[in-house]
């Protein structure tokens, strides 16, 4: 201290001014540091009220499941509507599970690894297809030329229309002599994480049960005929992450359809089992498009408990444009949202009168 005090007496004017000028610069750069970080700690509290409140919700709606599946209700349906339901809660329980996995933090989930179900081996006896994944270059960093010591073998079960075969990857693992260094080729990347399924198998399941309106109890017997019988429980899992995988897919595509100046919508009825009781209630799948004249040539569905015009504000948000539908008043309560006018589609019940727009 008395050092200091020394030197700063040995300082002129000019040289005093210099130095209160950088101090004065370091303490203003000190509490942009401090302001950044308070922003950044504001963040990570908000981050982890919105996570925590995401987990409460999911964690209510497994428990909501798991009471309607294990539930004294579930005895009141016949074996048809008990199957058809199963088949959804599973693939709802594994969705909110794939959600809760990936909003945990990632040191939570490596010392809490899940335990996974035993699962049953590939038969022998179905094809196999071997694909190979080597290193790109099999020289070392150090110069040295690459031996190979052995391998990693993982078997994917794969469908094309009436036949399961199973892709074997093997992949090669390359040790230098020198540094003692491996590599090996990465792991494909996959929908399912460390699961049996390829994609084929996966779009193939979804194509059967939402195109062709295959129930997953007959897919299991179609599986079971050509070699390989896989549970419905293990076909809902699949279709519960698959939504969860395929979730940032349709937000591009709704993010890409409203940038189009004009949309269609429409709504249908769909009958929805309520596991409350052994009545099936009205629900509404709603529909939207780009116009005919846009480049863009997709549909995004909403599927809602309702028929309220709330959803079609609530699914628009703050899109602006021309909005082409039927004269339906729930559409016409979301004009004030609309840069143009709603566009009804006038539809005449008697014969031979054309359409009005």
């Amino acid at each position: 201290m008395v050092q200091a005090q020394e030197s700063l007496s040995n300082l002129n004017a000019e040289q005093l001014r210099e130095l209160a000028l950088d101090l004065i610069a370091q303490i203003a750069s000190r509490d942009k540091q401090i302001i950044g970080l308070d922003q950044s700690i504001i963040i990570k509290d908000r981050e982890i009220l919105y996570r925590q409140a995401k987990i409460d919700q999911l964690t209510h709606e497994m428990a909501v499941l798991k009471r309607w599946k294990f539930g004294r209700s579930r005895e009141q349906l016949d074996a048809g509507q008990a199957s058809l339901l199963d088949e959804t809660i599973d693939a709802d329980i594994a969705a909110i599970e794939q959600e809760l996995l990936d909003l945990a933090p990632a040191d939570k989930t490596a010392k809490e690894p899940r335990q996974q179900p035993k699962r049953t081996a590939l038969p022998p006896e179905l094809p196999r297809v071997e694909l190979r994944h080597e290193p790109d270059s099999t020289t070392c960093s150090c110069g040295c030329q690459l031996k190979r010591i052995g391998e990693d073998v993982s078997e994917k079960l794969d469908y094309t229309p009436g036949v399961l075969t199973v892709q074997r990857h093997v992949r090669g693992k390359w040790a230098c002599s020198e540094c003692q260094t491996l590599t090996q080729a990465p792991v494909p990347a996959q929908v399912i994480d460390k699961g049996l399924p390829t994609s084929g198998l996966l779009a193939q399941v979804l194509v059967a049960k939402y195109s062709d309106h295959l129930p997953l109890y007959r897919q299991e017997a179609i599986f079971g005929r050509s070699g390989y019988p896989i549970a419905r429980s293990t076909l809902a899992q699949w279709v519960g992450v698959c939504g969860v995988q395929l979730q940032p897919l349709v937000d591009a595509l709704k993010k890409s359809m409203f940038q189009s100046a004009v949309l269609h919508a429409d709504e249908t009825p769909v009958a929805m089992l309520k596991p409350g009781n052994k009545k099936t209630h009205r629900a509404y799948l709603w529909a939207y498009a780009p116009g005919a004249f846009e480049n863009l040539k997709g549909v995004v569905y909403d599927f809602c408990e309702s028929r309220a015009g709330e959803h079609a504000r609530t699914f628009l948000g703050d899109w602006r444009g021309g909005l082409v539908c039927d004269d339906f008043s729930g559409y016409v309560a979301a004009k004030d949202m609309l840069r143009r006018p709603v566009l009804r589609r006038a539809i005449h019940s008697s014969v031979g009168e054309p359409v009005r727009t």
